[in-house]
């Protein structure tokens, strides 16, 4: 059942989103980790103890973050079970409010258009919404840049790693992956307030981030086959060469894949908080002066590796139905 809730909770978001008018109702399930997050933060973290026991209380913390919604979305798999087909119906719309697709496509393109209609200023004040970086820095090559950063590493974090997850796991899987990666971008902060608090946090996300990085990368080189204008050859050479040099362990695959597919140099130095980070290109050699076209390009690419991904769950939910079936005959046969 976990494989075919990830597939149908990837269609399901895929097309519809998670409306607006239901986040101000009820909000969404990255807030109400949120607000637990929050809380943790305040009750453990005191700058008045030492980093050894910030360490520790990091990790009391995580254990808490991960539990309460894994062992709700574990609770809520069983009853679903119990229910099915309708519970399936219900698993995969509640799966996907743990995907982001619609919503980082619209965000993006937002940037592009942004920069087409009002130029650097608009264009920094979109992108202000999905990096966070100091977009005052940045000019419209850096803006552009920016954009196809997040969509690449978001594309892997928000999209291809929930949907691995819940694939394993169902959806306590799901939302267990979903409070890791909020706990990392809440607390997982190299800061004298996060540097001991928030090292468990940091250090899980980098985890369970690995495989669906790695993914991620390779359906943005099998999209660059199929994407007119994009170098599938320069996608996994770029990626290959460049991808363990990036300071994350996860990022630099799948933001290496597009600056190979799209002939750019992305990463590089970048200033948060006013302190630059010192970090190494992912496609060193290509061109810096990125455009909004680019920003549309990599949009292409990620719809059509989206697509891929999609395909791949299909496949994957008709080989269990298929098994179960055979399984099922041969114990019916057996009887």
């Amino acid at each position: 059942m976990s494989i075919l809730i990830a597939f149908l909770s990837l269609a399901v978001e895929r097309t519809l989103g998670y409306p607006d008018w239901l986040f101000n109702a009820i909000g969404h399930p990255v807030t109400w980790i949120g607000r637990l997050i929050s809380f943790l933060d305040r009750r453990l973290n005191r700058a008045t103890d030492s980093d050894e026991l910030r360490r520790r209380r990091g990790v009391q913390a995580l254990l808490v973050i991960l539990l309460v919604p894994g062992l709700i979305g574990l609770g809520l798999h069983v009853l679903l079970w119990m229910m099915f087909p309708t519970g399936l119906v219900i698993a995969a719309i509640l799966g996907s409010s743990l995907l982001s697709q619609k919503s980082l496509a619209e965000h993006v393109e937002e940037v592009a258009d942004a920069l087409e209609t009002g130029g650097l200023t608009l264009g920094r004040i979109a992108v202000s919404r999905i990096v966070g970086r100091d977009p005052e820095k940045l000019d419209k090559a850096g803006v552009a840049r920016a954009a196809i950063e997040s969509l690449a590493e978001n594309f892997s974090d928000g999209i291809v790693a929930p949907a691995f997850w819940t694939g394993i796991g169902g959806l306590g899987g799901g939302a267990a992956y979903k409070a890791a990666n909020t706990a990392d971008s809440m607390i997982g902060h190299r800061t004298p307030q996060y540097e001991a608090f928030g090292r468990a946090a940091a250090r899980f996300d980098d985890l369970v981030n690995l495989p669906a990085s790695r993914l991620t990368g390779l359906l943005i080189v099998l999209a660059a086959f199929l994407v007119p204008g994009a170098d599938p050859r320069g996608a996994w050479q770029v990626m290959r060469r460049d991808a363990r040099k990036h300071r994350s362990p996860n990022a630099g695959w799948p933001e290496a894949a597009m600056a190979g597919a799209l002939g750019l140099s992305l990463a590089g130095p970048r200033s948060y908080g006013g302190e630059v980070v010192e970090d190494a290109f992912m496609g060193e050699g290509g061109r810096r002066e990125a455009e909004s076209t680019d920003i549309r390009q990599a949009l292409k690419l990620y719809r059509v590796a989206d697509w891929l991904l999609l395909g791949l769950f299909a496949t994957l939910s008709a080989v269990v139905i298929y098994l179960t079936i055979q399984i099922s005959g041969q114990g019916a046969s057996a009887l």
